[in-house]
């Protein structure tokens, strides 16, 4: 049984920094594990110009403690009427990694995003031609289809058709939450990744469900049956290239989770890494953890492996219930539990 486990510093190709008081009270939960992270553009209102960008960076490293070496990595929310030209100069210049696909209102923060694919296609245009990776939420939103099913509905109506029509283009599905996704992922080609997210990994829909409604297992995309946590777990633990570690950390504070219309997302960044540290255990996977938390996101952005190393000691963690952000209390993934982890750097 392994006591250590030592791995390249990973990166998380996926995160919620909120702006203000909450960016300055959870980016270094982050910032701790994390040498890089795609930094999520759905604030109010959402980034969604150059400038905006540059502006947001310099804000989430202004509350980065100076003794962390982190680099956020910044995407540009899409429009219908988003300018493909800002898209690429905000690439050529450095200030977007990527552009950032809601469904208008299939999320947080999400009313701003595409109405119909088609409305963009001038910008994937541009992003193909300039090697811009594209980051799907990948949920249709039509009150027709059942929530549980959005997923799938997604791939066969939009995700097949932009494959088609533009095969050199880069997409990320993110936070997959289906075997179908997982399939469609794992049959395509080398341009098409997913990430996966610790909780996601963890539990299924009855969780939401256990005793009464528990808002803090309340997510979306949404966890579904238990025959699709599993098939994420044998991709995310596979040694595949094309799944690769994104945590969707999602800060909500307490009040915003526990009300009449709570919020989607967990708070898992305070222990993500040893989170997937426990799922990869558990399924007797620890040799693939370091390519899924530290190789394959970089090499699909195209960008150099981080040079530092971080160390899991197989030591008991205590989450506590609650953590204190700003003036108020955030509900952390796996509150009030342990995990049989220890992040060390």
């Amino acid at each position: 049984m392994t006591d250590s486990l030592t791995i390249r510093r990973p990166d998380d190709w996926h995160v919620h920094l909120r702006d203000g008081g909450m960016l300055k009270d959870v980016v270094n939960y982050t910032a701790r594990q994390f040498g890089r992270a795609i930094i999520m553009p759905n604030l109010t209102p959402p980034v969604t110009t150059v400038e905006a960008g540059i502006a947001y960076r310099q804000r989430i490293l202004d509350a980065v403690d100076p003794s962390l070496d982190f680099t956020p990595l910044m995407t540009c929310y899409l429009t219908d009427s988003i300018d493909a030209d800002e898209v690429a100069r905000g690439h050529g210049d450095g200030v977007f990694t990527a552009c950032k696909l809601y469904p208008a209102n299939a999320t947080t923060n999400s009313a701003h995003g595409v109405t119909d694919i088609k409305n963009i296609y001038p910008v994937l245009e541009a992003m193909q031609r300039i090697g811009m990776p594209l980051l799907f939420h990948g949920e249709v939103t039509h009150k027709d289809v059942d929530i549980f099913d959005r997923e799938a509905v997604f791939i066969s109506d939009v995700l097949e058709d932009v494959v088609r029509d533009f095969p050199a283009l880069k997409i990320v599905f993110e936070h997959i939450t289906t075997a179908e996704a997982a399939a469609f992922v794992a049959e395509s080609g080398p341009n098409i990744a997913a990430t996966i997210t610790p909780h996601h990994l963890e539990f299924n829909r009855n969780a939401i469900f256990q005793g009464g409604i528990r808002p803090h297992y309340y997510c979306l995309p949404i966890a579904k049956r238990e025959k699709h946590r599993l098939a994420l777990r044998k991709a995310a633990t596979s040694g595949s290239p094309k799944f690769f570690l994104g945590t969707d950390t999602a800060p909500h504070t307490i009040e915003a989770k526990q009300s009449a219309c709570g919020c989607a997302g967990l708070f898992n960044a305070p222990h993500a890494l040893e989170a997937y540290a426990k799922v990869f255990d558990e399924e007797n996977a620890l040799d693939k953890l370091e390519g899924f938390a530290s190789e394959f996101g970089p090499r699909f952005y195209g960008l150099p492996l981080n040079e530092g190393t971080v160390t899991l000691i197989r030591q008991e963690t205590a989450i506590p219930e609650t953590l204190d952000v700003m003036d108020t209390k955030i509900v952390p993934f796996h509150s009030g539990s342990s995990l049989p982890w220890t992040f060390s750097t």
